[in-house]
């Protein structure tokens, strides 16, 4: 084995030998002034060496000696000469004279020293201490061992490296890995081949470097392993993140994704002064009832070790599987979790508001029945769809698209409405020029007046909440200040329930009739028999009727969903957490701080709310003004508040809205389509956590990534450094 080694290293064998024949050697340099192993050979030069007496000649060592034989060494108090390599180097040589006593008979010194040299003890002391030299230099064998492991190990991570790139790549972007052909003669073997291929191409390591192929971990199996390394290190983060917050927030949705139910969960905490919403699992239910759904959720927390963490509140959209008082998910999770107070997502709640209030009266509803129909008249034929965008071309319009109304989807109300009045004019000249019962009925209900102010109505009351609406979407957003802006809403559609309002949204409608060349009569059928029974007509573009028969109910509804949703949250609980809110009257009120510091078993101590509110009262008076709940807490030092800051944090960490969940099942719809639906659930979930926590992914190191897939599972070859 050891002729491997040396051929490799260029070591002679009897390395291995050097340290035991060292020991072996007689060791004189403590009675000697001679060199040992660290010095080397005791070449001593003198102004003149002692000389001794042969015969009738004095003889002396002579110093030119040291030159001719670089294993001589002079002992000054013996008047000796020795060799240096046999004697700290050799083995059983006791009685050479050239360890034990040295020479002295000057006279034949070179005739000994050349006798010496040519000795087979002596080339091996000498082998010996070359090696031993040379191991100095390069270290020992197993420290060249090591070296050349490092080296290699050092290429197969770099190698690694590349491969996490590309994997993190596709995985960020939701772009499939696998080709259907990845044999050697296609010429599209899948995003994942061809991204490695044109890597190879510009970058140096990889054309230089071969790797064996049994290991070159571009198999599909390698491949999703380097998946689930990159997933699990993202996972590993928010956990770690979690740890630091100690409480956190749970979010949770679910969803079909083909002829399976999805349940995505997200977790909000706050960690380094800001607000965080993190995709935390997305898992298969296979039960559909409340409590299976909260056994999965309880499942998640524990597999990813935070079920110990404090969870302050869950939020859910409003089905009644989720939110039951009873028998709900909530009812259910509050067993383990009494203090996760449940907060009825209010993205949906406000999302509710709108459909009932489009729902209000008879008109409204045929109002957006109208809509429907109209986009489902232009998109269902590709005929009406085109002479539509012939005639936004030609009357200078932008082209855009109706929008589809949906219950499900967010606000489309507000879209449909605007695109409706922004394309009015080309949609009345499409169908006055499409002679078929369909587009002249169309044609004759958005004709009428009640249509036309309906339509101007809902723009103007529906864009009141189309702010709010992208308000409540965002991720660092805390519950009091979503209910000053919902406050703010509700305050601006009491100030539109006015006469001056009703007139304004009457003017704008008449304008639009004089521009589009409308008649202004609503035609009302009194009767169905008789003479003239379809001739009567009543005028119903009165302003003060439209105002009483429309205006007003579409309001006074509007306002009273209002006001019967965002209330989920207790009243105690909900004004301890404005308490924390620096624009709240109430600002760091001790009896509502300590009401919510109670429900989350916080001690809070009075004097410190005491001490924060003269510091930020001084810091208003010197211009430092605070504006948000966020700002608060990264003012408060943790040694300095810790109980309010505690209780600070709590407002913060619980959700105003399930958005974050509704984001992960688009990431789905983009992830799970029909071409990869042989996708396990592992794998989709592992795809699903890159794909969405992208900020995390970037930061994580792929070192950290490749210890992790080294340690997955015995691999063929090293890939950790040695310590």
């Amino acid at each position: 084995m050891f002729s491997v080694f040396g051929s490799v290293f260029g070591l002679h064998p009897n390395i291995f030998f050097l340290y035991a024949a060292a020991s072996a050697s007689v060791s004189t340099e403590t009675a000697l002034d001679l060199g040992d192993r660290n010095t080397g050979p005791k070449q001593v030069k003198l102004a003149q060496y002692p000389q001794s007496v042969f015969g009738t000649q004095k003889r002396a060592f002579q110093f030119n000696w040291f030159q001719s034989f670089n294993w001589l060494e002079y002992s000054c108090k013996r008047d000796a000469a020795f060799c240096y390599a046999c004697r700290v180097f050799g083995r059983n040589l006791k009685q050479d004279v050239f360890v034990s006593g040295g020479v002295k008979t000057w006279r034949k010194a070179l005739s000994f020293y050349h006798k010496h040299e040519s000795s087979q003890s002596h080339k091996d002391s000498v082998i010996r201490w070359q090696s031993y030299k040379s191991s100095l230099l390069k270290g020992s064998v197993v420290q060249q061992i090591e070296s050349a492991t490092s080296t290699e190990v050092q290429e197969r991570r770099e190698y690694l490296k590349r491969i996490v790139a590309v994997t993190s790549l596709l995985g960020k972007q939701g772009i499939p890995f696998r080709g259907h052909d990845e044999s050697c003669e296609s010429h599209d073997k899948g995003m994942f081949a061809e991204c490695f291929k044109l890597l190879q191409k510009f970058d140096p390591f990889l054309k230089s470097y071969t790797p064996p192929l049994n290991t070159t971990y571009l198999s599909s199996c390698s491949q999703n392993e380097m998946v689930q390394c990159c997933a699990e290190e993202v996972t590993a983060t928010i956990v770690k993140e979690m740890r630091e917050a100690q409480m956190f927030a749970i979010m949770a949705d679910e969803a079909r994704d083909g002829k399976r139910e999805q349940l995505s969960l997200c977790v909000r905490y706050v960690t380094g002064g800001m607000i965080k919403e993190r995709f935390l699992a997305l898992t298969e239910l296979m039960g559909f009832d409340a409590e299976s759904i909260a056994n999965t959720t309880e499942q998640q927390l524990a597999l990813n070790g935070i079920g110990d963490l404090k969870c302050v509140a869950q939020t859910y959209d409003g089905a009644a599987v989720m939110s039951g008082a009873v028998g709900g998910v909530q009812a259910h999770f509050r067993k383990k979790h009494p203090e996760a107070v449940y907060v009825h997502c209010y993205a949906h709640e406000l999302n509710l508001v709108l459909c009932h209030t489009c729902r209000a009266i008879s008109e409204a509803r045929e109002f957006f029945e109208i809509l429907e129909s109209v986009y489902s008249f232009f998109s269902s034929s590709l005929v009406n769809h085109h002479k539509f965008v012939e005639t936004q071309t030609r009357l200078g319009l932008q082209q855009t698209e109706l929008v589809q109304l949906s219950s499900t989807r967010w606000a489309c109300q507000l879209r449909s409405v605007n695109c409706v009045l922004d394309n009015f004019p080309a949609i009345i000249e499409c169908l006055l020029g499409i002679n078929t019962p369909l587009a002249v009925g169309l044609r004759v209900k958005l004709c009428k007046f009640s249509s036309v102010y309906l339509l101007v109505m809902f723009h103007t009351l529906l864009s009141l909440c189309a702010g709010l609406h992208l308000y409540l979407q965002k991720e660092n957003i805390d519950l009091a200040r979503a209910m000053e802006y919902k406050n703010a809403v509700t305050d601006s559609l009491k100030e539109k329930r006015s006469d001056s309002t009703a007139g304004e949204l009457h003017a704008r409608a008449l304008a639009i009739c004089d521009a589009n060349k409308l008649r202004m009569v609503d035609y009302v059928v009194e009767s169905t028999c008789g003479a003239g029974a379809g001739s009567e007509a009543t005028s119903s573009s009165n302003a003060d009727d439209l105002k009483q028969r429309l205006l007003f109910p579409c309001l006074d509804r509007m306002l009273a969903e209002l006001e019967k949703r965002f209330s989920d949250v207790s009243e105690e609980l909900l004004c301890g957490i404005q308490a924390c809110s620096p624009k709240s009257e109430q600002f760091l009120s001790v009896p509502l701080l300590s009401a919510l510091a109670l429900h989350y078993n916080i001690d809070l101590k009075p004097a410190e709310v005491m001490v924060a509110s003269n510091f930020f009262k001084r810091k208003n008076e010197t211009g430092g003004d605070v504006e948000d709940m966020l700002a608060v807490y990264k003012q408060l030092d943790a040694d300095m508040f810790p109980t309010l800051k505690a209780t600070v944090q709590a407002a913060l960490t619980i959700p105003v809205s399930s958005c974050s969940c509704e984001r992960s099942f688009s990431a789905l719809r983009r992830l799970h389509t029909w071409l990869r639906r042989t996708m396990g659930q592992n794998r989709l979930h592992h795809l699903a956590v890159m794909s969405i926590e992208k900020e995390l992914l970037d930061s994580i190191s792929p070192d950290i990534v490749i210890d992790r897939f080294a340690n997955l599972k015995v691999r063929r070859h090293r890939l950790v450094l040695p310590k």
